[in-house]
């Protein structure tokens, strides 16, 4: 042990090490902070917990110091030397200090008011207090302001221990100036400190401002503020108008347009990252493997395998994190790129509203306190934004090196199975334009055989045949045909499940009459039907015109139509009228004219001349049109007994004509 010659130097001595021992102590407090208080917290996953607002970049601050104690406790050995070594030791971390405890400083006080909100949460304080009796027993700490409050005590007390050792080194020594210089040196850190944190504080009040609600608004309105947002409007129509000259920054305006390029490339690429997992959601969509095809083997069970290795390997494992692979996922990169959390991750510390408050501090108010906010605000942006834009291309830079491994690494996944399927088939190792050759032939042999089963399949299948219907059934087709004319008549060829709403559920066979031959949504493959009672929709294709049997008596057939010589004689029929649609039912049918309850017609006012008086009940006749002059569906043009005449729509029945295989009205 080397015995001081005199006061001085032993009181050099005990400053040196002090700073050496209080180093020490320094990193071991922060050590535990990091490594066990906020490493336990951590496991404990409390959603209301906000661990990074607490702790902010502690880690960082202990990289820093565990380098910085090393360095110092290796100028113990340098002997005379050591001051000289301390004082360059200083000057080597000053830059790094300054960066990493002035995030911290700027943040200690949101530090401390989620502290002071933890207290009020009785849950939370004690799971706090539980951490650290467990951790950090020895230490005696009853709250974690202990441990947040180190940082900020140790960078202030740098310029005070190198200070005290100046006080005790003599001026002519070679040590003297460069303890100075180091002095200065933490002294300038810890004013740049300060600073950041006033800009921080400034930006952060203008932020907190584009949060405030309108009745907030309302509330700061008073005669200061009025005259400062008039000022600035008025400013700006001078701008606008080239009454006043702006105000250029081109440096802050070329940062400002890289951060823009920044944010549209963002944009795009999140865009095409969501079209990209699209398309691959839209290329897996067939899904034969959960279809039973009931093939043993060949190729169809083949692309079966490989089609269900797609779904259920390749595709889950390339949509899920997996950090072991060494480059982000694309669920990760997806979600890096979300709004709110891609845009925290990519700005940092960059407030939102700094680049559009900067603007409207730039003219107008450049006095006193205004000049003040405006420089703290373009100081901060001036400085971060570089950073800012650096970090956020190498990290884009990143994310497509990523995309760019990740589609290789699925290329080649998906070409390694195919190529291990395609192996198992007949026909793999086939040249391909033989291959292309064989699909041609055996699609035309395909579609040949088709063909023939279809053809095969016509003249197999058993046509619908004219049974006799039973009373109900032809007192339905007689309801049908009454409502809705003959030529609306329908068949069902099959049998028809209703599976919708409003569908219906009708045998082979069944008589049906159109009603809209299109459902509500305009498709003309479902029609509306009345099936006797129900009405609904069917599908068009499972109908087709009712035709019943051919009458083989003469006699009971419906008589031709008059000419168009004889329909010319009439003032009330014009000649470009269309032939009535009952002619074309006329070998099945008769019209008779008919009434129930019974009642004869006689013809009165207001009834339209040339009107019919029809005195029997049941009298048959020949319906000639189903309107009359002036084209009122409520009277028919009939041909009765020898005479042509009007009579009421309503006593007319269609009734169809008797056959002996056929279906006929009872007696």
């Amino acid at each position: 042990e080397v015995i001081p010659c005199n006061r001085m130097e032993l009181s050099q001595q005990l400053a040196v090490e002090e700073l050496i021992t209080t180093e020490a102590s320094y990193v071991h407090n922060i050590q535990l902070c990091v490594l066990d208080i906020q490493a336990h917290l951590q496991k404990k996953q409390l959603p209301d917990l906000d661990l990074e607002g607490l702790f902010s970049n502690t880690n960082e601050i202990l990289h820093v110091s565990r380098r910085f104690l090393k360095g110092l406790e290796a100028t113990a050995t340098q002997e005379h030397e050591q001051l000289l070594c301390i004082s360059a030791l200083f000057q080597e971390f000053k830059e790094e200090m300054e960066n990493v405890y002035k995030i911290y400083c700027a943040s200690y006080e949101h530090a401390l008011l989620l502290l002071e909100s933890y207290r009020k949460d009785p849950r939370l304080q004690e799971e706090i207090l539980k951490t650290l009796n467990a951790t950090v027993p020895h230490t005696g700490a009853s709250d974690l302001s202990f441990f947040l409050v180190m940082p900020v005590q140790r960078i202030t007390k740098y310029p005070l221990l190198l200070g005290k050792i100046l006080e005790n080194t003599p001026a002519g020594t070679s040590a003297y100036p460069a303890l100075q210089a180091a002095v200065c040196a933490m002294a300038q850190v810890n004013t740049n400190i300060n600073e950041y944190k006033r800009r921080r504080e400034v930006a952060n009040k203008y932020n907190k401002a584009e949060h405030l609600t309108l009745r907030d608004r309302f509330a700061r309105l008073n005669t200061h503020s009025i005259a400062k947002k008039t000022t600035r409007l008025s400013r700006l129509f001078m701008h606008e108008a080239g009454i006043v000259a702006k105000t250029e920054d081109r440096e802050y305006d070329e940062l400002e347009e890289k951060f823009q390029c920044v944010v549209s490339s963002v944009a795009v690429l999140k865009e095409n990252m969501a079209s990209y997992l699209g398309h691959l959601e839209a290329f897996l969509l067939p899904t034969p493997h959960k279809c039973e095809l009931q093939i043993d083997e060949g190729p169809a069970q083949q692309y079966c395998h490989f089609a269900e290795y797609l779904h259920c390997t390749v595709y889950p494992e390339f949509v899920r994190p997996q950090p072991s692979i060494g480059v982000p996922p694309s669920a990760r990169v997806q979600q890096g790129l979300a709004p709110g959390q891609g845009s925290r991750e990519l700005r940092g510390t960059r407030p939102d509203s700094d680049l559009t408050n900067r603007h409207s501090l730039l003219g107008p108010e450049r006095e006193g306190a205004a000049m003040n906010t405006y420089l703290a605000i373009n100081a901060l942006l001036v400085a971060e934004l570089p950073r800012f834009n650096q970090v956020a291309l190498q990290l884009l830079g990143q994310i497509l090196c990523s995309l760019s491994t990740l589609q290789q690494d699925l290329a080649a996944q998906v070409l390694h199975q195919a190529g291990k399927e395609l192996e198992q088939m007949p026909r793999g190792r086939m040249p391909l334009p033989s291959f292309w050759k064989m699909v041609e032939d055996t699609l035309q042999q395909s579609g040949a055989q088709l063909r023939t089963f279809c053809q095969a399949f016509e003249m197999v299948t058993p046509s619908l045949v004219t049974k006799p219907l039973n009373p109900t059934e032809e007192r339905k087709v007689l309801s049908l045909v009454s409502k809705h004319g003959p030529d609306k008549l329908y068949q069902v060829t099959s049998n028809i499940r209703g599976s919708k709403d409003l569908d219906l559920t009708l045998q082979r066979g069944q008589i049906v009459a159109l009603l809209q031959s299109v459902d509500t949504k305009g498709n003309r493959s479902r029609w509306l039907v009345d099936a006797g009672g129900p009405r609904g929709f069917v599908p068009a294709g499972k109908l087709q015109p009712y035709c019943p049997v051919q009458s083989q008596q003469p006699g009971m057939q419906m008589p031709a139509l008059e000419s168009s010589t004889e329909r010319r004689r009439h003032s009330y029929a014009s000649p470009e009228a269309p032939r009535p649609q009952v002619a074309t039912f006329t070998p099945a049918f008769q019209v008779r004219v008919g009434r129930h309850p019974p009642a004869p017609f006689l013809a009165t006012p207001p009834a339209p001349c040339w009107s019919l008086c029809v005195q029997c009940v049941v009298q048959p006749c020949v319906w000639r049109e189903p309107h009359d002059k002036k084209g009122s569906k409520e009277w028919s043009l009939v041909d009765v007994s020898g005479q042509r005449g009007y009579v009421p729509s309503s006593y007319l029945v269609t009734i169809p004509v008797q056959e002996p295989m056929g279906w006929s009205l009872p007696v």
